[in-house]
């Protein structure tokens, strides 16, 4: 951050497509403490209130057992990481009311999600349910088992997961659907996946063309078919 001859901080100047509105803004006064925001936001409704429960009612239940897919959240000491979750039917397994058993299924093995909860339990996740505007939310505190008898449980085409979630839950509540109707979400007419840079193209340049990215294109359905669960 640069400063000038009376102390006050400007922004370093940028050119580009957008260097004339990015240097014609002014550094913002920030906002950095609950009071403030309070003052800003104000009180929230009744309903954004009283909607939290401290476990899984029937009703929750419902949309958690109608929704494919979520994302879960998690943090550790190199920071935050959320990644995506999902299966068809339910993406989770409700043991008690204050209970969620998520199997962990195969992916790229970099263990981010994994690799925070044995460091910081803390875990958030957000449910999508095709079709509807609403959001469920839920919190909680996650522990990991490799425990033959958990992962047994569920298996599937007999594959087993490599380690079960178990997260004893703390908070659960719905968000309200104006998100997912700004973004026309299940409206369909977005962007054409098509027309964006492909996965393989992606990490041929990334890897400076040790992967052969057209090949990777081609290999990619075949080989998560065979590898799915």
């Amino acid at each position: 951050q640069n400063v000038d001859r009376q102390g006050a901080k400007v922004r370093p100047a940028r050119t580009g497509p957008l260097a004339m509105i990015y240097n014609a803004l002014t550094e913002p006064e920030w906002i950095t403490d609950e009071a403030t925001l309070a003052k800003l936001y104000g009180a929230p409704r009744q309903a954004a209130v009283v909607k939290v429960a401290s476990h899984i009612t029937d009703d929750y239940a419902a949309w958690i057992n109608a929704s494919p897919f979520f994302a879960l959240a998690s943090a550790g000491p190199e920071g935050l990481d959320c990644s995506p979750r999902g299966a068809a039917g339910s993406a989770v397994d409700i043991l008690t009311p204050t209970t969620l058993a998520i199997p962990d299924r195969r992916g790229n093995i970099r263990i981010d999600t994994l690799r925070n909860v044995v460091r910081d339990p803390r875990v958030a996740l957000m449910f999508l349910i095709p079709g509807s505007g609403t959001v469920l939310r839920v919190n909680g505190i996650a522990k990991l088992t490799a425990d033959e008898t958990w992962c047994v449980r569920y298996a599937v085409d007999g594959t087993l997961p490599r380690s079960v979630m178990v997260i004893a839950v703390r908070e659960v509540y719905f968000q309200c659907s104006r998100a997912v109707m700004r973004s026309a979400l299940w409206k369909g007419g977005h962007t054409d996946p098509a027309t964006l840079p492909s996965v393989g193209a992606i990490l041929e340049r990334m890897s400076a063309r040790e992967i052969d990215g057209e090949a990777y294109d081609q290999e990619w359905p075949t080989r998560a078919a065979a590898t799915l669960w």
